[in-house]
């Protein structure tokens, strides 16, 4: 190696440790879907934890009567003020008012940081399957109807049951968190970590999101049949 070399080496930057998350404690987080089951827990898990949240609904009255049973300092709006006031929105509405609900808030959510948990899945008599959108995925598909938000997937993967029992402290799991921006993955990873026992892990683009959201359909099956709250955890990082 010559001299020139060993200079140029010097001069280079030393790779970002992934682990080495961005500080997203004052960001209002807000929760399209709140009333339901899955919105509801990560509203009450993200509060706990001591962010500020705005529970989402197409009806006002009831994402306010959501956000008082919660407590914690959780608000109610209807689903355009809630995207109007928060820095990070969390898309959790059930898949067949997926597209209709993010049509309807295009101009609210420009700008903002989405993340999506929606999980495309269809069921009958042998159980959950996924559903493939035309789009790749559901990620995919908030991507294409938003175009000037920066859309990620994550909080697929999680138990509603857990998520909402107080009597639970951590929840044991990884998330896993796609999107085309590092920076939009750090902050995404970065808010999964402020809920104790819970880790988020960068695991790749936008389209790669549907193999993840289709893992639901296994989770599904994994928890009746073991009459559990199956979660992930990623091996050896």
């Amino acid at each position: 190696m010559t001299t020139s070399d060993v200079a140029q080496d010097a001069k280079k930057a030393p790779a970002k440790d992934p682990w080495e998350l961005p500080d997203v404690s004052g960001l209002v987080v807000g929760v399209l879907g709140g009333t339901g089951d899955q919105g509801r827990g990560l509203a009450y898990r993200l509060a706990k934890a001591g962010q500020q949240v705005i529970i989402g609904s197409r009806a006002a009255e009831r994402a306010q009567a959501a956000a008082g049973e919660l407590g914690l300092g959780i608000e109610g709006a209807g689903n355009a003020e809630c995207a109007r006031r928060s820095d990070i929105v969390i898309v959790a509405v059930p898949w067949d008012g997926h597209a209709k609900t993010l049509e309807g808030l295009r101009e609210e959510l420009a700008g903002k940081l989405v993340v999506d948990c929606v999980n495309p899945l269809g069921f009958d008599k042998k159980g959950a399957y996924a559903l493939k959108p035309e789009e790749g995925s559901a990620a995919e598909q908030a991507a294409a109807l938003l175009p000037d938000s920066r859309v990620t997937a994550a909080f697929h993967h999680l138990s509603a049951v857990l998520l909402q029992d107080p009597e639970i402290e951590a929840i044991d799991t990884d998330v896993m968190v796609l999107g085309e921006s590092r920076a939009d993955t750090d902050t995404v990873q970065a808010l999964a970590g402020r809920i104790p026992g819970m880790r988020g892990v960068f695991a790749g683009r936008l389209r790669n999101a549907h193999q993840v959201e289709s893992l639901v359909a296994n989770l599904i099956s994994v928890n009746r049949r073991y009459k559990a709250h199956a979660g992930l955890r990623v091996t050896d990082v």
